[in-house]
């Protein structure tokens, strides 16, 4: 089946990204419900952009998160590179409209979020053999950026000086500080006092029952200040890009 220019025009301007190759695009958008063979439909290009994704991923986190061990990387990887964020990117940029489906799942009310964000793997793999790992790092980074982000602060690990750190690299500001204000109690249940020190300012100071826990509380407390996380309304900790929270004004 040949896709009209139509048709890959939408889908290149919704990518940001102009093929060299539109074969590659086509296949790319070619569901096995419709192709003569399911060597012609996207699922070899699914498996190659599945692995694309995750060395990205993995390259980023590697990168920014330099204090981080194996075990927490792979937390934020696997929220990162999940089937459902996969899923939310794919539909963001409607790719579903251009995907060439079979008779009987074109008649569905709306798609599984499984092939959503199978067709987003399998353009990341058509990018990857069109314009090299680089043309595919911008696309996988141009949108998974704030979601790594987000993963780091909304995981079970809660890395809070991690967060701020990258916060301030990114900023080109020092690395933050942890100033130990005081310490209280006998040594088998003290308590200590922290707080943030970045860019000449000093933020909220938080007392716990470890040095530890006092600075990821401490870090916690200046990204409130900097509007760059929140509470949603179900009390959990969510990130918000850019620095759009109120602190952040």
């Amino acid at each position: 089946m040949v896709i009209d220019d139509g048709v890959f025009e939408g889908a290149e301007a919704a990518l940001g990204y102009t093929f060299k190759d539109r074969s590659l695009l086509q296949t790319a958008l070619t569901h096995a419900s419709i192709a003569d063979a399911r060597l012609v439909s996207n699922e070899r290009l699914e498996f190659l952009g599945d692995s694309v994704l995750g060395f990205v991923v993995c390259e980023a986190l590697y990168k920014r998160f330099d204090d981080l061990l194996e075990g927490e990387l792979t937390k934020i990887k696997s929220a990162v590179v999940s089937r459902r964020q996969c899923a939310r990117i794919a539909r963001h940029l409607e790719l579903d409209r251009f995907l060439v489906l079979g008779k009987g799942m074109r008649s569905r009310p709306a798609l599984p979020g499984s092939l959503s964000a199978a067709v987003y793997e399998a353009v990341i793999g058509a990018i990857f053999l069109d314009g090299g790992i680089r043309a595919a790092r911008r696309f996988i980074m141009k949108h998974m950026a704030e979601h790594i982000e987000a993963a780091a602060v909304s995981g079970h690990q809660h890395n809070f000086k991690s967060v701020l750190q990258q916060h301030a690299q990114s900023e080109g500001q020092p690395t933050p500080e942890y100033v130990l204000l005081d310490e209280k109690g006998p040594d088998h249940a003290k308590a200590f006092q922290v707080s943030v020190q970045l860019a000449g300012k000093r933020y909220e100071p938080c007392w716990s029952g470890s040095k530890k826990q006092a600075e990821q509380d401490a870090a916690l407390a200046a990204l409130r200040a900097l509007g760059l996380i929140q509470e949603d309304k179900h009390g959990r900790v969510v990130y918000v890009p850019n620095g759009e929270g109120n602190g952040g004004k």
